[in-house]
Formats: C-alpha cells, sequence, structure tokens
C-alpha cells in the first residue's frame, strides 16, 4: 500500500511540473485571446515575391525568401511572426522592422537587450544575427547566430516580408493563401 501511494504522490508531482512547464511556453499575458497568435503567415505568390523583393534594399532584394522560410526554423522554437503578437521564450518578431531593440510589449528583456540602443532594421538585424551573444553581451537568446551571409540575408528579407504590417495587403496576399 505505501508503495501504491508513494506511486500516486510521485505521478502527481509529475503532472503538476508538467503543467507548470506547459504553462510557461505560452505567456497567456502577453498572447491574444483568439487564435491569430497561431495564423499563418500570408503566402506569397512568385510575383508577389518578386515585388516585395524589388523594395528591399542589397543584398536582400536578390534573397530566397523560400530559404529564409527554411532558416526561420531555427527561431521558430522561440519567436512567433504573426499579427498574433505572441511572446514565447522570445519576443513576438511582428513588426520588429522599425521597432526600438527591447521593446516589445509583454516580453521582458535581458538589461543587456534593454540597454541595446538600436532600431532594427536590415542592418542592424543582420549584424545581431551573426553573432548575438557578442553584439548583445549578456543577452537571454542563446542563439549562436548565422555566419553564412547568404543565409542570414535571406532570413532577413523573409522575417521583413512576413513581419511587415499591412505588407501582405499591398501585394493581394493573404493568410489562406494567394488571391
Amino acid at each position: 500500500m505505501a508503495q501504491k501511494a508513494s506511486t500516486v504522490v510521485t505521478s502527481g508531482a509529475v503532472a503538476v511540473a508538467a503543467l507548470l512547464l506547459l504553462g510557461g511556453c505560452h505567456k497567456a499575458a502577453s498572447a491574444a485571446a483568439d487564435d491569430s497568435a497561431f495564423a499563418e503567415p500570408p503566402e506569397f505568390t512568385a510575383a508577389q515575391k518578386t515585388q516585395i523583393l524589388a523594395t528591399f534594399p542589397a543584398p536582400y532584394n536578390t534573397a530566397d525568401l523560400d530559404a529564409g522560410e527554411k532558416q526561420f526554423n531555427k527561431c521558430r522554437s522561440c519567436h512567433t511572426i504573426t499579427a498574433g503578437k505572441m511572446n514565447m521564450t522570445g519576443p513576438h518578431l511582428y513588426g520588429v522592422f522599425g521597432r526600438h531593440a527591447a521593446t516589445a510589449e509583454g516580453y521582458t528583456y535581458s538589461d543587456a537587450m534593454k540597454a541595446h540602443n538600436v532600431v532594427w532594421d536590415f542592418d542592424t538585424l543582420d549584424i545581431y544575427l551573426k553573432s548575438p551573444q557578442t553584439v548583445v553581451e549578456g543577452t537571454k537568446m542563446g542563439f549562436m547566430g548565422i555566419q553564412n551571409d547568404t543565409d542570414r540575408h535571406n532570413l532577413i528579407a523573409y522575417l521583413k516580408a512576413e513581419t511587415t504590417p499591412g505588407l501582405a495587403d499591398s501585394t493581394g496576399a493573404n493568410s489562406a493563401g494567394s488571391q
């Protein structure tokens, strides 16, 4: 009987620990009340991608957005990019271009990132994503960076295309697919 009681207590403790860990993944206070935080990003046609890239400065105007999406898989476990603006382990990236560092609402930044006085744009993201730990010593972001210039440029162009409010509307794309 004592062994059975011990098993129940251990199972209960594991269940409570699992709930606490899972609860921390979704920072409910910063998530939207609907499912928009998990909405799919817009799907662009080849013509729309060409139109979007033409507005970017070099070298991002020659980037491969599909390859950039593959690079984003390295970021996906910590960041969201949709209009729902849900923070996870890292802050949401929707609207990151033109935003001051350490200002995404509802996310608790490290002191190091708070002191990193930049506005995110192509150049500042390029420098940061090459070696986050070196650029912002003490950042909470454990990612080691993307050393390959082409891979990094593809990722940054993808982020600009996917996280810029109104960009999908200006090209006729929507989140359910192209029109």
